[in-house]
């Protein structure tokens, strides 16, 4: 066999082992789908009115807030899975199996490979189940054309190959799983000071820049003018740029610390 068709045979059955692992200890995903989703819950129906009338300027409408809140915590959702591959990359450097996959004549990098393509799966399930609450509740796209769609699936599969790949450079460096859990804590900080609840031009000025000089606020923006229809103006380029960087940035430091010998 070629050296790609072994790396691509590797990497199958990693991911395989990754998701088997998912199926059989499902509590950490669950745990961490449930932050969107009761977000989203308390924003549209405790704060619902009360935030639409403040960003419209008229009369509360709360189908309008689950409009705009919606795109944002499908974003949320991505960097809230991503955590659970930290978590599980570190468990993996922690607990041997490594340095029993590192003495088999296996690809180096499918170990890496699994967990990844693994991590964009789940984010990507993740996705659907909260926008299927999102539906549930009265979030509607009907303006968005299948070409629409189909961008705005790319942008959530691009967004979740590079917050995983930074994910996954997370656990490599942390000692423990707690540890790996708490340095990943950025991929769900971030959405919360970005323009998910409330637009940046509604924000302090000192507050402004950094909402908006963060990945998060473009994919958002972008992602809401394919599902609603509103401006994109330079976010879609701004997201693809800062996609492509941080999957570059979480792929090389990923692979530097992993091929680093153990200690």
């Amino acid at each position: 066999m070629s050296s790609l068709s072994l790396a691509v045979r590797d990497s199958s059955t990693m991911l395989r082992r990754n998701l088997l692992h998912a199926r059989r200890y499902p509590s950490l995903t669950l745990n961490l789908l449930l932050t969107p989703i009761m977000l989203l819950l308390l924003f549209v129906y405790i704060f619902g009115d009360t935030m639409s009338a403040g960003i419209g300027g008229g009369g509360a409408d709360r189908s309008a807030y689950i409009a705009y809140l919606v795109p944002g915590l499908l974003l949320m959702t991505i960097g809230s899975t991503t955590i659970g591959t930290a978590v599980s990359v570190s468990n993996d450097m922690t607990e041997g199996i490594i340095a029993r996959f590192r003495t088999l004549a296996i690809h180096r990098g499918s170990v890496l490979v699994g967990h990844v393509v693994g991590s964009v799966l789940r984010s990507i399930i993740s996705v659907v189940l909260v926008g299927a609450v999102a539906v549930a509740i009265g979030f509607r796209s009907t303006d968005a054309t299948a070409l629409e769609w189909l961008a705005a699936f790319g942008l959530l599969a691009l967004f979740a190959t590079a917050l995983t790949w930074i994910a996954v450079g997370m656990g490599l460096i942390s000692p423990n799983a707690e540890a790996a859990g708490n340095n990943a804590m950025p991929l769900i900080f971030l959405p919360l000071i970005s323009s998910t609840f409330v637009p940046v031009d509604a924000m302090p000025g000192w507050f402004r820049p950094i909402a908006e000089y963060q990945p998060f606020t473009p994919a958002i923006e972008t992602l809401r003018g394919l599902l609603l229809g509103t401006e994109i103006g330079h976010n879609g380029w701004l997201t693809i740029a800062w996609s492509i960087a941080v999957a570059l940035l979480g792929y090389f430091w990923s692979t530097s610390k992993f091929n680093q010998d153990p200690r």
